[in-house]
């Protein structure tokens, strides 16, 4: 019986973990970083060390720390202190710091115990003092141990040997090894070179320290030779080998024996080594790396050599600390309910198991059972909360598994769980109303429905868990439902309304629809629902909800409250496919379906091979593409070349290849050229996309069909006959080895002459023989070759050979000097000779002594006269005429010479005044004075142009004014310069007379007169227009 004050209590307690159930959130410490054990050199230089741990929880842990079971006063140890939850201990003492220490998390929700971590000490003593070892005496080819006998110590070692002094090392081979168990050093079979001093040098990986031993000196005997003898292994491991899982083993077998034993490893199972075993020094150490219970098993170590063999074996075992495959879990449950828990783990040997609360541990006792790793706790109350950890142990190391159990009592609560104020159902659907109330323990749930007590019937079920269903609803059932829940530490209710609606009519469905790429359309999606519902349009394609804001580029829903109409812009192949319209509402979800074919071009085909190839045609074939909802009607062949630009269509066989054909013959190719081919397929919509293009294969070879064109030629020098023509372009060449014949022949003649030209570039060839006569017609044709023959030859054309120069020069070479840079060359034609002449050549040279400055102008045809331009002013020159023809040019007329004129005056006429008085132009400018090295002044031309006009007026005058009659109705452009045998001097600035300038008057280049306002006007009209 409960007093009614401890009721209360308890009601208290219980109300205030009520809220705690709404959020269960686990609190307890959770241990994120475990102390590690620790090997220290035991004259450390830092002398301090820090032991992690580290753990999370709310109010954040604190810590306390043990060393071998008991609890270190942190407050009185002044070596000793935290940081965080990490242990630091400075001034390290090996007698007081060495041992297990573990760490304890706790807050007011629980505490947990952290692993157990070591600390140790490492160190290296050093050899007992003495000078020398005693002396090893032994006989060449007998074997020897020299010992180390390693000082005291703490920590791994490794050995190494000095030969006679440092730094020579002893080099192991298979004669001599270094056990790294033992320090010592086997020799097998002494030999002469081994005699000296030995000193064993042992270093300590931890502290990094070496000492070396007093040397052992190792001499020969003078009583003979050791003979031969079986082998005697001196080094081996023990007969049980414990490996710890994944560790590296390593396994030691030497022997002395004469001659040098052979060392081999097997597994007695038989079972061959796996490729991660290693051998190494000679085969003296075995390595396992990674040891897994698969290598466990029993070694066999064989020396031998040709006076027999010793073995030595023995087994490895596999062991394995523990390690979690099933763990518990964070657990709240309601008070008087049964806690079960179970922790299992791997290990070898089998591990055991025991259990903590908030450290302590736990024994079997009235409501807890403890059964291996299983852990049961029955009719729980508050006080059972808390941490719990399971310990899983075996000799090779121990785990911890952490969870919290929390205890809860609390009367019923709809906080989190309310009925909905307002439920709808749909005449004659089924409707769930859950009564879903925290409390601990469970509470037991009723039904009212308005103000009467609902009870079961055939329409309406009550389950346990107090869910209500009701089926085939009525318009009755609408009402107010309540649910009330009741436990042994109180009650509450929560209440909503049910409303029947009517069913939602889908009344425009969308339909099955054909559509061609690239159009747009609209789904409709519309209902009739009852206005009391919410309604919400969705849309999925092929399953997948359409994303509205994503695939706005071709998805949009219109439509308003009783419409879902989608709309599809731009439709692409991939839209293909059906689409459905989803109805939400609060008491029902409908759908409708369509499905969508889109029409496009072809895909492209795919695998176009070359099955079969010769020099003129290419037997394809392809696999079909999608044909993108139009039945293909026909493929198109493309072809291309590296002589092609770009794809090109080619004659096939058939001729049209029609939707059900995959293969097909192409004609019409060139021989000996490397062909890719390509396949497009099209139906009523379009054509599609090319295939890949198959790979490269080049046509067969053949004889040359095609012969060189454009025969011609002609020219030469003496005794040569030149032949030219058109080469044959490489994709027409059919084979490899192309080259020319070529044919000619005395025109009238029968008997052709043949030479062979095997350049495929070439395109001239000379015939040279001294008794061509000149300018003599030849009959000339040229054919193709290749390594498979001769192909055509061409049309047969004439080519006259080389002709002799003319024989006779030109006759009466009379120059003219025309200016200061050019002067006329006339001369008599040559008489009629053998020789033909084609035109005149002149060559004109300033000395004899400047080749450099040797030049010539060239005629055609019969003119004997030529202007030569360009020339030096004031210069002499020399010049001789010859007659030519296509052999050149003839002999040269007698040198003459002539001087050319003084260069004309630099300066252009100043001071140019004009005037305009009705259509005459008056101009008036100051005379030109030439210099003594420039020619006199003979007069002045004035150059006229008119605006828009291509043809320019010359007016020539010896004075220094003229008078021009101009048109009213033109612009002018005026310049005039001053007139020289030299030739023409520089112009003055150019004039610029405007048809609006009648009546004006001016200077210079457009500067007019600054009294003449009418005047100033006209020229900046003038100068805009211009």
């Amino acid at each position: 019986m409960m007093f009614p004050w401890k009721q209360i209590v308890l009601l208290s307690l219980t109300g205030c973990l009520a809220a705690f159930t709404d959020d269960v959130i686990f609190q307890g410490p959770r241990l994120r970083t475990e102390p590690l054990d620790l090997i220290l050199p035991i004259n450390s230089p830092n002398r301090q060390a820090t032991i992690t741990c580290e753990a999370e929880g709310s109010p954040p842990p604190q810590y306390s720390w043990s060393l071998n079971g008991t609890l270190i006063d942190l407050e009185n140890d002044y070596r000793r202190r935290m940081s965080g939850g990490s242990l630091i201990i400075s001034n390290l003492d090996k007698d007081q710091d060495s041992g297990m220490y573990q760490c304890q998390a706790f807050n007011t929700r629980g505490t947990v115990l952290s692993r157990k971590a070591s600390i140790q000490f490492a160190y290296l003593h050093n050899f007992k003092t003495q000078t020398v070892r005693s002396t090893v005496n032994v006989r060449e080819g007998q074997g020897v141990v020299l010992l180390c006998g390693p000082p005291a110590h703490s920590g791994e070692l490794t050995f190494a040997w000095i030969f006679n002094q440092y730094p020579h090392f002893v080099q192991q081979d298979s004669r001599r090894f270094v056990s790294q168990e033992t320090g010592s050093l086997y020799i097998a079979k002494v030999e002469p070179s081994d005699v000296g001093n030995y000193t064993c040098v042992v270093n300590n990986t931890i502290t990094k320290e070496n000492v070396l031993s007093s040397p052992t000196p190792l001499l020969l005997r003078n009583d003979g030779v050791m003979g031969e003898y079986e082998p005697k292994i001196e080094v081996h491991f023990p007969d049980s080998v414990p490996a710890a899982k994944e560790s590296l083993v390593k396994l030691e077998c030497f022997a002395l024996g004469n001659p040098v034993p052979e060392i081999n490893w097997r597994r007695t199972s038989g079972v061959p080594f796996p490729s991660k075993v290693k051998m190494k020094n000679s085969n003296a150490v075995l390595e396992i790396p990674n040891f897994q219970q698969e290598d466990a098993g029993t070694y066999e170590c064989v020396a031998e050599n040709r006076r027999g063999k010793n073995a030595a074996r023995g087994r490895i075992s596999f062991h394995a600390k523990p390690q979690w495959f099933q763990t518990m879990a964070d657990t709240v449950l309601s008070i008087h309910q049964k806690l079960f828990w179970e922790c299992k783990a791997n290990g070898k040997p089998k591990p055991s198991y025991s259990w903590l609360k908030n450290g302590d541990h736990l024994i079997t006792e009235d409501r807890v059972q403890i059964e291996n790793g299983a852990l049961s706790i029955a009719a729980l109350n508050l006080s059972d909360s808390g941490m719990y950890q399971c310990v899983a142990e075996n000799k090779h190391g121990v785990i911890y598994s952490s969870a919290q159990l929390m205890v809860l009592a609390s009367p019923p609560s709809f906080s989190k769980s309310p009925l909905k104020a307002l439920l709808k159902a749909r005449l004659g659907s089924e409707v769930t109303l859950e009564c879903k109330p925290q409390a601990s323990p469970p509470a037991i749930s009723l039904w009212k429905k308005d103000n009467e007590m609902l009870q079961r019937n055939e329409r309406i079920t009550l389950f346990s868990s107090g869910t209500l269903k009701i089926t085939n609803v009525t318009r009755s059932d609408a009402a107010s439902y309540t649910c009330i829940a009741k436990n042994q530490f109180g009650s509450a209710s929560t209440t909503g309304r049910l409303l029947v609606t009517e069913p939602t009519r889908i009344i425009v469905k969308p339909t099955n629809i054909e559509i061609i790429v690239g159009e747009s359309i609209v789904l409709p999606c519309q209902i009739a629902c009852d206005p009391a519902l919410d309604v919400s349009f969705s849309w999925t394609f092929n399953g997948q909800l359409i994303d509205f804001q994503q695939d706005s580029d071709h998805f949009e829903r219109v439509g308003r409250t009783v419409s879902g109409d989608l709309m599809i812009r731009n439709i692409q192949l991939n839209h293909g496919g059906k689409y459905v319209c989803v109805i939400d509402t609060e008491v029902e979800n409908l759908s409708t379906s369509a499905i969508l074919v889109v029409k496009g071009p072809p895909s492209p085909p795919d695998t176009v091979t070359v099955e079969e190839i010769t020099d003129s045609t290419a037997q394809l074939s392809w696999t079909p593409g999608r044909d993108n909802g139009s039945p293909i009607t026909g493929y198109i062949i493309q072809g291309r070349t590296p002589f092609t630009v770009g794809w090109q269509a080619v004659e096939t066989v058939p001729e049209v290849v029609n939707g059900n054909t995959l293969t097909a013959t192409v004609v019409g190719l060139n021989a000996w050229v490397e062909y890719e081919f390509r396949v497009v397929a099209r139906n009523n919509v379009g054509l599609g996309e090319p295939s890949p293009a198959s790979a490269k294969t080049r046509t067969e070879d053949t004889i040359p069909d095609t012969a060189p064109t454009d025969i011609g030629g002609g020219g030469g020098t003496k005794s040569e006959l030149v032949i030219t023509w058109e080469p044959v372009s490489e994709e027409l060449q059919n084979g490899e080895g192309f080259g020319y014949i070529v044919a000619l022949r005395p025109a009238g003649t029968v008997t052709w002459t043949r030479a062979i030209i095997s350049t495929p570039g070439v395109a001239r060839y000379v015939f040279h023989n001294d008794t061509i006569p000149p300018f003599s017609p030849f009959d000339v044709k040229v054919g193709a070759f290749n390594n498979r023959g001769e192909g055509p030859f061409s049309s047969i054309g004439t080519v006259y050979s080389a002709e002799d120069v003319p024989s006779v020069a030109p006759k009466r070479v009379v120059p003219r000097i025309v200016s200061a840079t050019q002067m006329e060359v006339i001369w008599e034609p040559v008489p009629a000779i053998p020789e033909r002449v084609l035109g005149y050549e002149v060559m004109y040279w300033e000395d004899d002594t400047k080749p450099d400055t040797v030049g010539k102008v060239r005629i055609s045809g019969n003119d004997t006269v030529v202007n030569i331009t360009g020339l030096k002013a004031n210069t002499a020159y020399y010049l001789a005429a010859s007659a030519c023809n296509t052999a050149g040019p003839g002999p040269q007329s007698v040198p003459i010479n002539i001087t050319t004129k003084k260069p004309p005056p630099d300066r252009a006429p100043l001071n140019v005044q004009w005037s305009m008085i009705g259509s005459t132009l008056s101009l008036q400018w100051d005379p030109v004075v030439a210099l003594e090295k420039e020619s006199k002044v003979t007069g002045y031309v004035v150059l006229l142009k008119r605006h828009r006009h291509n043809d320019m007026n010359y007016f020539v005058t010896n004075k220094t004014s003229m008078e021009l009659s101009l048109s009213s109705n033109d612009n002018y452009l005026i310049q005039i310069k001053a007139t020289s045998e030299g030739g023409e001097g520089a112009g003055s600035e150019p004039i610029h007379i405007h048809k609006l300038s009648m009546g004006a008057r001016g200077s210079g280049a457009n500067c007019l007169n600054p009294f003449d306002l009418s005047a100033t006007l006209i020229s900046a009209l003038l100068c805009f227009i211009w």
